[in-house]
């Protein structure tokens, strides 16, 4: 082989050897080049996001959505509620609108969740009145936890009724609603009123003027099968403030 094919052969070598550099080169810069541009895309996005949640017009509240109301009106609830329309979803109190509605004495439970795009829906529920207690020449409406919640116009057909005492507390009530609760289908109907003195002074009232002396709330289901029984019985005062030895006289 003469000199100048050495000189060739050498020449192509290195011309090889400088493509694969080249291109290891590229390569390593192509792969700094595509974090750099994930990074970018993350960004953008990033802020992209950030902008539509907080400051777009895209992503804030347009209505507020009421539902489960009987006796209240969507209209109050929305203003106790106090979410500000344009407000963005994001960034609306929901606690806060959450802990107002259930400060409601008509509210028993509510749920106040975001609907994208644009909506805060309150989910109410409302208190379910057993009973009715007159307080204050006001007739109001008495659920299974013993909160007063409502008033009536008058008492409904068929709405077992709670007479107390102008000093009878709170837990009085509590303890009357329990009775209410566990007065049975059959007894229910026969109960004019229910007496409410004290927790441990309840009495049942009978439409044919006989009276169950109940006592407390305490054993309320036995006290009820018991007097299922008594009523059977002569006598015009039933007592079962201890179920376990009933009385009739």
């Amino acid at each position: 082989m003469t000199a100048t094919e050495d000189r060739a052969t050498d020449d192509r070598a290195t011309e090889r050897t400088r493509r694969r550099f080249a291109r290891r080169q590229w390569a390593r810069r192509w792969v700094s080049l595509r974090y750099a541009v994930a990074l970018v895309l993350v960004l953008v996005l990033a802020g992209t996001a950030v902008w539509l949640l907080l400051f777009s017009s895209v992503l804030s509240v347009t209505k507020v959505e009421v539902s489960g109301v009987d006796y209240l009106s969507e209209q109050d609830v929305r203003r106790v509620a106090d979410v500000t329309v344009g407000e963005q979803l994001a960034l609306v109190d929901l606690d806060r609108s959450r802990r107002r509605v259930g400060s409601m004495a008509e509210v028993k439970d509510v749920e106040v969740t975001r609907a994208w795009p644009d909506t805060v829906q309150v989910a109410v529920t409302e208190r379910t009145a057993i009973a009715v207690v007159e307080l204050g020449g006001r007739i109001r409406g008495l659920d299974p936890d013993g909160v007063v919640f409502r008033d009536y116009p008058k008492v409904p057909p068929g709405m077992p009724r709670v007479r107390a005492l102008s000093s009878t507390g709170t837990d009085a009530l509590k303890e009357a609603a329990t009775v209410v609760s566990a007065l049975p289908a059959e007894l229910a109907p026969k109960v004019d009123h229910v007496q409410v003195e004290t927790v441990d002074q309840i009495t049942l009232v009978l439409r044919d003027g006989r009276e169950v002396l109940w006592g407390s709330a305490e054993e309320s289901q036995q006290k009820a099968q018991v007097v299922a029984v008594l009523l059977g019985e002569k006598g015009r005062i039933f007592d079962v403030s201890v179920p376990g030895s009933p009385t009739a006289r």
